[in-house]
């Protein structure tokens, strides 16, 4: 055997080249709840390491903390670009890209840019950005999400007209919930921290009512903890974790095109909202041929538990057992609702055969066997 060199050690225990580079977003609920401010401290923790970092954009709106805060970092040129007799500034991200940072800081996500700029959206740029292996911070406030533009119209009356498609903020290596009660940011308001004196009253008045924001608030936490399941899923796979790391409780109702099916989910549905879990409605296609009846009274469970919130899932596989404890390893569930009904004889050995196997197949899962007399 060829004894190492040397330098053979040191190619093995260099770290590979990234390839592209890391996106961190800080996402908030309404402006003024300080993710441009979070961005900030953040490059100049950066820059205080040794890291080469600028300012792409940073949107101050009169704000004297983010000025002061801004001022202590390099700031790239905008490019101006003509439009209709106006001269306006975008990110120059060809300028960007020749400089070669480490880390650029870029404002405001959900921007459209001028007509003429390289890119319609700002996001587009920023992917460019990337593509160059250079990091990037930015922010975004959750109603600009294309997904919830419509809800937060319904909630605030407010048509968001500058949104981001959902898988943006998605590919995010690391996003951080920059929070504030909604409380905290109405006196941010009154005290005229988020935007001048004479717009505070109307403000207050419409977007920043308190259910306002304690609606939008909700959206983006609930955004974030979604976030960091499918984190938390990535992880387990990759390490190849079968336990389940009760986190987050998830249930499952196993149903049919029995009558019993709806009661069933609504058990499973009033289970979910007290354990705040996730709840999933799983019908398993065996191969065995079924009636037009039993097709639609099958539909009819299914559309009565999406009607309840649950995400409907469509397995098949020979064996329900096998199917069900597949999925409850793969979506790590924690808890699985069965139903019988009042039946004798051969149907219960099935019955109770099935649950057995599953028992055996299923990795640590709570389980219910829910009676009800009927059909």
């Amino acid at each position: 055997m060829t004894p190492k060199k040397p330098e053979d050690w040191l190619e093995k225990a260099t770290p590979p080249e990234k390839t592209k580079g890391i996106f961190k977003l800080f996402l908030g609920y309404a402006p003024g709840v300080g993710k441009t401010y979070a961005m900030l401290s953040e490059g100049i923790r950066r820059h205080s390491r040794g890291e080469d970092v600028v300012i792409a954009v940073v949107e101050t709106h009169g704000r004297k903390a983010i000025f002061e805060l801004a001022q202590q970092l390099e700031t790239l040129p905008r490019k101006k670009i003509e439009y209709k007799g106006t001269v306006f500034e975008e990110m120059n991200v060809d300028a960007i890209i020749a400089r070669h940072p480490h880390v650029v800081l870029v404002d405001e996500l959900a921007h459209t840019n001028i007509p003429g700029s390289k890119h319609r959206k700002r996001y587009e740029d920023i992917q460019e950005i990337l593509a160059a292996r250079i990091d990037v911070l930015s922010t975004l406030n959750i109603q600009h999400m294309e997904s919830l533009a419509p809800t937060v119209r319904t909630i605030t009356g407010i048509t968001v007209r500058e949104t981001v498609p959902d898988w943006v903020p998605l590919t995010a290596n690391e996003t951080v919930m920059v929070d504030l009660t909604p409380e905290a940011l109405q006196n941010r308001m009154e005290r005229g921290d988020v935007y001048t004196t004479d717009k505070v009253g109307q403000a207050l008045q419409n977007f920043f009512r308190r259910g306002n924001l304690i609606a939008l608030r909700e959206l983006a936490l609930r955004h974030v903890a979604e976030h960091v399941d499918r984190s938390l899923e990535s992880y387990m796979s990759a390490k190849e974790i079968e336990a389940n790391w009760t986190v987050r409780e998830r249930l499952a109702v196993c149903v049919s095109s029995n009558p019993t099916a709806q009661y069933l989910t609504a058990r499973g549905a009033r289970m979910a909202r007290r354990l705040d879990a996730e709840l999933y409605v799983v019908s398993v296609d065996s191969g065995i041929k079924e009636t037009e009846a039993d097709r639609k009274a099958l539909e009819a469970n299914l559309r009565f538990a999406e009607s309840l919130g649950a995400k409907i899932v469509r397995l098949k596989g020979r064996s329900v057992a096998d199917a069900v404890a597949d999925f409850v390893r793969e979506k790590h569930i924690t808890q699985v609702i069965f139903g019988r009904t009042a039946v004798k004889g051969l149907r219960k050995y099935l019955y109770l055969s099935a649950v057995y196997r599953f028992l055996r197949e299923a990795p640590s899962v709570d389980v219910h066997i829910v009676t009800h007399e009927g059909a």
